[in-house]
């Protein structure tokens, strides 16, 4: 049975689910003719110059198959004789390797191990029995490989004229974690439409390149660079029907082609990702294919994606494969990091197409983008879809919690909620300036500025927390009930937000695992904002939102210090003084907790400000034993611990008043001789150790860390700046 197909006889060319159409498309124009579909496939017709064509060319295929023969397989013996029957020396001799690929199982053929087995025993007695020789069998390198597919009692045997997957380039010898494949990446650009934006003059900007699989396949579209030219052998070298000189003509001219490609103007295309190794990587493949002046990339986090401006790119292409599984983190943290691309696409890629592929729609969704075509693709066994955007007629959805606001006549109050609600006016008129001037969006309006009225009103965005003194011994009890009535009715008359927009908690002495104790069960997420941070704080299920407003200006401050420093935060809580330190410019921060709940708390905020975890290190552990193995020293630390706690993965109780010394002198050990430490508490009536006085530089800089809304609560928490002394 000979392979040579010099009449117009069929081939398979098998493919990853979802790309049939655009494979049969591709065959078609290299020449091939009754295409005909089936499942992650396509069968042709054509010459055998054709098949050299089609390993070398196409973007799509995984492989290129000779059918030879439909067999019998009822049972192991059954497919055993029928192999037996087939004259492989007019195919292949002795001297060389084989490999079996087999597939299918039936009622006698149970697992595709005895299939294989069955199928090489078959050939190599046949050989032995003919010719006195048997060819060696080489499972990862052959220079023979059978494809045999199993369905219900009848075999197709093929010979894989690829000779191995020819998405395998050959430029990319590694790759990061969870690497998309060259011909799935082809796919997503031929179906985002990028040979005719290329055509058109845009440009492609790939911010999550990982190692560069999307951008060199797509320079090589554009370069006009065969996928296949830098393979180093195909299967239908080693057949005796191979026309060698029929292969280097074609081989020749997809040299040639190649490097009058190379030599053309070509598109701007950049990559961006955050991991410095990844990016390593990205550059070594661009380097092995030779496309350096086409393709380039550079370590930036999504937070930092933006347009190149060295030349006007009015139109392009923004195409990635984001992360959704395993890669960046649980799906929670990545809906922020997919909104934050969404946003940062919106306002930096005006007039673009975008592409983006993922595994799970809702994180497709997450980017508050309207995408105008789906497509469903498979990245191996996982079902996926390609979502395409136009980025010139779009706008983010849901980014703004709707709020209705309900008014009532200022004449309805009761002389108390009057008497109230005249106060907290009162406030805002006078941090009004203040809070436009620094653009605030979360500030502390009222705290129980009137005794009888013992709460604490912040605003965060537009929704409105209060929290509630408990009320001291002595005190009435109705009293106490009918105030908070009277601040429930006047809160929504003059702020103007609807009573739904407000939550009320009652405040108490914290101790232990309370702190961590769920209020509810809502898990509601408001994404507020500032300075350059986006952090998400929580109105409803714990006692704390996860961002305490008195430690604004310290976050500030230490994000406008934290440029080109390595940054530890001790005592963590939801990390928003590590993303104030990472947005600005760390080169690595490391955030230390002894709470799950905090710890992927801070992995949500990384991902809304597009940050991952490459340089930014979350490490869940008691701060003291953490310390005492600490290896690393440090240009910038907070250490903000909590004023008591006798958790359960503590050794024993801590105490800050107590304690703070020993806290303090390990925290020190880790700073670098001209580093910063941080030191802040909320402990009513605490004071520094003097012993630590005389050891460092101690500032207070309580008054300097309070913003405006606190300097009437100026005890709520101290805060020094604690340095080592020269020469010490």
């Amino acid at each position: 049975m000979p392979v040579s197909k010099t009449a117009k006889e069929p081939w398979f060319a098998a493919c990853p689910k979802g790309l049939e159409a655009l494979l049969a498309a591709e065959l078609s124009a290299m020449g091939a003719s009754a295409t005909r579909e089936t499942v992650a496939g396509v069968y042709f017709d054509g010459p055998q110059a054709l098949a050299y064509r089609a390993c070398l060319w196409s973007r799509l295929a995984n492989r290129i198959l000779a059918p030879i023969a439909s067999l019998e397989a009822g049972d192991g013996d059954t497919l055993y004789r029928e192999l037996s029957g087939i004259d492989w020396a007019d195919m292949f001799g002795p001297q060389q390797s084989i490999a079996i690929d087999f597939s299918g199982q039936n009622h006698e053929i149970r697992n595709t191990q005895f299939g294989a087995q069955r199928s090489k025993d078959a050939i190599v007695d046949w050989f032995v029995a003919k010719v006195g020789q048997r060819p060696s069998v080489e499972r990862h390198n052959p220079d023979i490989r059978l494809n045999i597919r199993l369905v219900r009692d009848r075999a197709q045997l093929s010979i894989d004229f690829s000779g191995g997957s020819l998405h395998q380039r050959g430029y990319r010898l590694r790759a990061g974690v969870a690497p998309l494949k060259e011909n799935l990446a082809a796919a997503i650009l031929l179906r985002a439409d990028w040979p005719n934006i290329a055509a058109r003059g845009g440009a492609l900007v790939d911010p999550m390149c990982g190692s560069a699989t999307l951008l060199l396949e797509a320079a090589m579209m554009v370069a006009d660079i065969a996928p296949g030219l830098g393979r180093k052998r195909f299967g239908f070298e080693h057949l005796h029907s191979h026309n060698e000189q029929q292969w280097q003509a074609i081989l020749s001219d997809a040299r040639g082609r190649a490097e009058r490609g190379r030599a053309a103007q070509l598109p701007q295309i950049r990559g961006y990702d955050a991991d410095p190794k990844v990016i390593r990587r990205a550059q070594e493949n661009i380097a092995r294919i030779g496309l350096e002046k086409v393709v380039r990339v550079s370590c930036r986090p999504v937070a930092e994606l933006s347009k190149p401006t060295h030349q006007p790119m009015p139109l392009g292409l923004v195409v990635c494969n984001p992360p959704y599984g395993e890669r960046l983190g649980e799906k929670e943290s990545l809906v922020y990091l997919y909104r934050q691309l969404g946003e940062k696409m919106l306002v930096e890629f005006t007039g673009w197409q975008a592409a983006i592929f993922t595994s799970d729609l809702d994180l497709g969704r997450a980017t508050g983008l309207r995408s105008y075509k789906r497509y469903a693709m498979y990245n191996g066994a996982i079902a996926a879809s390609l979502l395409l955007f136009d980025l010139s007629d779009n706008e983010l959805r849901g980014s703004v919690a709707a709020t209705t606001a309900v008014q009532l006549a200022p004449d309805s109050l009761s002389e108390g909620a009057q008497m109230f609600a005249n106060r907290v006016g009162k406030n805002r008129k006078r941090l009004a300036k203040w809070v436009k001037r620094e653009q605030v969006e979360c500030y502390r309006l009222y705290d129980a500025d009137m005794p009888e009225y013992a709460v604490a009103v912040d605003l965060y965005g537009g929704q409105v927390h209060v929290a509630e003194y408990k009320a001291p011994r002595g005190v009435d009890p109705d009293a106490a009930t009918r105030r908070m009535d009277e601040v429930r009715v006047a809160l929504p008359v003059v702020l103007g937000v609807s009573p739904e927009s407000i939550v009320y908690k009652q405040r108490r002495r914290q101790r232990g695992i309370e702190q961590y104790e769920k209020q509810a069960a809502r898990g509601e997420l408001l994404s507020v904002s500032e300075g350059r941070a986006k952090l998400l704080v929580n109105l409803h299920d714990y006692l704390d939102t996860g961002l305490f407003l008195d430690h604004r200006s310290l976050r500030l401050r230490i994000g406008r210090e934290a440029d080109g420093r390595d940054f530890l935060n001790l005592f963590c809580y939801t990390g928003s003084a590590s993303v104030h330190a990472a947005l600005g410019g760390a080169r690595s921060t490391t955030s230390v907790d002894m709470s799950n709940t905090y710890i992927n708390w801070l992995r949500k905020n990384l991902a809304h400000n597009g940050l991952d975890e490459t340089r930014n290190t979350l490490v869940k552990a008691d701060c003291l034993r953490w310390l005492e193995q600490a290896q690393h020293r440090y240009d910038l630390i907070l250490l903000d611990p909590p004023s008591f706690s006798n958790s359960k993965g503590m050794d024993d109780s801590f105490d800050v008043q107590r304690d703070h010394p020993d806290l303090v002198r390990a925290t020190m050990a880790v700073l670098h001789e001209s580093g910063r430490l941080y030191f802040s508490n909320n402990r009513r009536g605490f004071h520094l150790d003097a012993a630590l006085q005389d050891e460092f530089c101690c500032e207070d800089i309580s008054a300097q860390t309070l913003g405006p809304d606190f300097q009437r609560n100026r005890k709520i928490h101290r805060c020094w700046l604690i340095t080592h002394r020269a020469g010490a």
